[in-house]
């Protein structure tokens, strides 16, 4: 009687404790975190809206289409925790793509693209609260298997935990055409003193310090750790604790603590550590655009965050915006792709001084074209205003252009006034504000009436504002007719304003964050490619159509074009890189 009695209790103290727990968020997160096998079917996921061609994109298995069938018993067997924390860490998941002739509705996809727009929810925890299981699937890059697998090793080298994680720079994606030249051992051992041979096959022949950003919760707890096992990353600033460096971080510049010249697993890196909240805000908002504008050009995501990828695909859709809004009716794709490319150099103080190559905008773009493509085209197609024009890209030779980096094709927008009053209305809060604020003194309006008037704009902002959060009104017509002709002036004001004063306190940060010696070798590296690149760009004669790095290509007047000039959707021909991206990286399951 005893047993049984005692044997009662403990099992409604269980069930009391395993309700207590399912009660408390914090540890059903951590639950989730520690158990990814136990996470719910993708079964639960929301109904799947695609976002135009971007089902395309996902990596296919050899030319064919994934399949949906459930995986074999063996794929659910619980995995050590390295190989656990690899698969939730990137790219997208392998299913079922949409048949090569199946058409994509423009109405389906502006439909689907305005639905998640409108009121993003940034508290997901979870990839299945993203829009759809395509969602994202374009920020993904594809690089060599075994580059990759050395870029993540890294970050298990890190106790500290890394939620989001991405590798940038000419150290990942060349930004030089392949000489062909090898280097000797001693080159090599100057940066990376023992370098994996895929580091070096992927550096080709140019070995460079590879830069990382590390996206973490909680700041001072981050670097606590990180202290307690890299000592010798920080400069002396570390002496004072991780209270000292997490203020430093947080309060000036633009919330990012970068350690250069770190060497880890024999590589040589940088790594800037920022908090997810920061992220998330510069990424919708355009607060500072020094992340952001890192963002707007391919890099190599090496842990996923479900927050970060649908705020970062309000990024690139607000940096297409703004590209278009500065580019005429008919354009081509390196100038869209170049006007991108200079929005974050635009206002950097670097670029004013001898300490950055002034054709770098258009060394990243030429250089690495095919991935500008993986990364906009599908969002081009989600625009009801904006089309390639190009015979290339048309029914019957879809996708044979996606990887030729010669090809140049040609795109179109409407200049209609209510479409380009939509896409002001749509750009970041905190840039559109500062935009407002250039035409509420050109237009003379008074000042009570424009605060009214940014209120209700803020009102709309807030989630549950309804549709009207994506039209543009009155003032906003107003802006691309009367001020159509100062709207690239405007705009790129703005973007000088939002990205100046963030990058100078950065770069001052920098001189107490990495310390006097490392400042003044990263200045002298600096100093060096300025005046390879001057001694270059005088011994060759300019391109024709490469655009000043410091200025966005002004608009030109040009005759409207018709909306019906939509052509057929983009779609890229499958490869085996595809394939081997997807095995590798597959999305994390929820």
């Amino acid at each position: 009687m005893r047993l049984a009695t005692a044997a009662a209790r403990a099992l409604t103290a269980g069930a009391g404790a395993s309700s207590s727990l399912r009660c408390c968020p914090r540890v059903a997160r951590f639950s989730s975190c520690c158990h990814p096998q136990r996470l719910p079917h993708n079964s639960t996921r929301l109904p799947r809206r695609r976002l135009g061609s971007a089902a395309y994109y996902v990596p296919l298995q050899h030319g064919r289409r994934a399949s949906t069938a459930p995986q074999n018993d063996a794929s659910n067997k619980p995995r050590p925790e390295h190989d656990q924390a690899s698969t939730l860490s990137s790219a997208p998941s392998e299913h079922r793509l949409p048949s090569s002739t199946e058409p994509l509705s423009s109405d389906t996809t502006s439909a689907a693209t305005e639905d998640w727009e409108e009121n993003p929810n940034f508290n997901i925890q979870t990839f299945a609260e993203l829009p759809h299981s395509n969602f994202g699937v374009n920020q993904h890059m594809i690089i060599n298997d075994e580059f990759k697998e050395a870029l993540r090793q890294i970050l298990w080298q890190f106790r500290a935990p890394i939620r989001y994680a991405f590798a940038y720079g000419s150290g990942v994606f060349p930004q030089s055409a392949p000489n062909g030249r090898v280097p000797t051992d001693a080159e090599i051992r100057a940066i990376h003193p023992k370098a994996p041979l895929s580091v070096q096959r992927a550096q080709d022949g140019t070995p460079k310090m590879i830069d990382f950003i590390f996206g973490v919760t909680f700041t001072q707890h981050w670097h606590s750790l990180n202290l307690n096992q890299h000592r010798d990353h920080y400069s002396a600033l570390g002496a004072l604790g991780s209270g000292a460096v997490s203020y430093v971080q947080d309060s000036w510049g633009a919330g990012v603590y970068f350690n250069p010249y770190v060497v880890v697993n024999g590589i040589l890196i940088k790594y800037g550590v920022v908090n997810l909240d920061t992220l998330c805000a510069d990424l919708s908002e355009w607060q500072t655009l020094y992340l952001a504008g890192r963002l707007h050009k391919p890099v190599k995501i090496l842990r996923d965050e479900a927050r970060v990828r649908l705020a970062n695909q309000i990024n690139l859709l607000s940096a297409l915006r703004t590209a278009l809004l500065l580019l005429p009716a008919r354009f081509t794709e390196h100038e869209l792709y170049h006007t991108i490319a200079a929005i974050s150099y635009l206002g950097d103080p670097r670029m004013r001084l001898p300490a950055e190559n002034p054709q770098k905008v258009v060394n990243i773009v030429d250089h690495n074209l095919t991935n500008f493509r993986r990364l906009y085209a599908p969002l081009i197609e989600t625009l009801p205003n904006a089309a390639f024009d190009d015979p290339r890209c048309r029914a019957g030779r879809a996708g044979a252009w996606l990887d030729d980096a010669d090809a140049n094709l040609q795109l179109v927008q409407d200049m209609d006034p209510v479409k380009r009053a939509n896409m002001v209305r749509r750009l970041p809060k905190a840039f559109r504000e500062r935009l407002y604020f250039q035409y509420q003194k050109k237009f003379a309006i008074p000042r009570g009436e424009f605060e009214r008037m940014m209120q209700a704009s803020r009102d709309e902002d807030t989630p549950g504002g309804g549709f009207r959060r994506q039209q543009g009104g009155g003032f906003e017509r107003r802006i691309v007719q009367e001020g159509a002709a100062e709207l690239p002036t405007h705009v790129r004001h703005v973007i000088r304003q939002t990205i100046n004063w963030p990058s100078t306190t950065q770069s001052l940060k920098g001189l107490l964050t990495s310390g006097i010696g490392r400042s003044r070798r990263y200045m002298g590296e600096k100093m060096s490619k300025w005046r390879a690149a001057k001694t270059e760009r005088a011994a060759a004669a300019p391109r024709p159509d490469a655009p000043i790095v410091t200025e966005l290509p002004p608009a030109t007047p040009s005759e409207p074009t018709p909306s019906s000039s939509k052509n057929q959707p983009v779609r890229p021909a499958s490869s085996s890189a595809d394939s081997e991206e997807a095995k590798s990286d597959p999305e994390k399951k929820a």
